[in-house]
Order: structure tokens, then C-alpha cells, then sequence
């Protein structure tokens, strides 16, 4: 399970979807009680941040005209995560340089995000 927290416009289809079903494989072990330490001492987890991650997810699946039928509760989430409070802290940078390196179409649209964005600012 990875939570990559970056912008999801600069996902490909495979990694945007794969993101979404973990979070809701991880929502499901936190429901479950089972063991994240893992996950979490490895960075790739924060479970104070599934209910907004999933959120932005969902709204570029929107975006993108995918059917989204698989909703999570915001106040289970949060209630779920108390226990993990500033246990986990997830290197954005480190994932974008991995995902970058593990799939061409995440590199090409990380790239048009990032020349969009920069163009926004001049």
C-alpha cells in the first residue's frame, strides 16, 4: 500500500485507480486493527490523510469522466487514524522521483503539470 500524495492530474490511469484501491485496502486494515507499522515507519502511509486523499482522488476521476462508486466516510476515517497521530510522514519527493522512474506515462504528465503550472505563474 503506497499513498504517493502527489497532484493526481500528473497520474496515469493505472496509478490514479491504484492509489484509490489502496486507500481503501488500507481503510480496510485499519478497520480490521491489522498491523501498519510498516507501512507507516516506511513512509509510505498517513492515515490522518485518507479521507482528504481520497477525496482529491475521486474529483480527478471526476475530471477525467471515470464512475466513482465506492464512497468513505470522512468521520470514520478520522476516528479510525486517531491512533496514528504524527506517526507517519510521507516524502513527496521521493515519491515523485520513484513514480517518475517506474512509469513513463507518470513522467510525461508530471512533466505537462508542472510546464502548466509554471506557465499559470508567469
Amino acid at each position: 500500500m503506497r499513498m504517493w500524495m502527489l497532484p493526481p492530474g500528473g497520474m496515469c490511469r493505472k496509478h490514479l485507480l491504484g492509489e484509490h484501491v489502496e486507500l481503501h485496502m488500507l481503510l480496510g486494515s485499519l478497520r480490521r486493527g491489522k498491523n501498519i507499522e510498516g507501512f507507516l515507519s516506511g513512509g509510505l502511509v498517513d492515515p490522518q490523510l485518507i479521507f482528504a486523499r481520497h477525496e482529491e482522488l475521486v474529483a480527478e476521476m471526476h475530471r477525467r469522466g471515470f464512475n466513482h462508486t465506492s464512497p468513505i466516510d470522512g468521520c470514520e476515517c478520522a476516528s479510525l487514524a486517531t491512533r496514528y497521530t504524527g506517526r507517519s510522514a510521507i516524502n513527496i519527493a521521493d515519491n515523485a522521483a520513484e513514480l517518475q522512474r517506474r512509469c513513463p506515462d507518470c513522467a510525461h504528465l508530471m512533466q505537462a503539470e508542472s510546464a502548466t503550472a509554471q506557465s499559470d505563474t508567469n
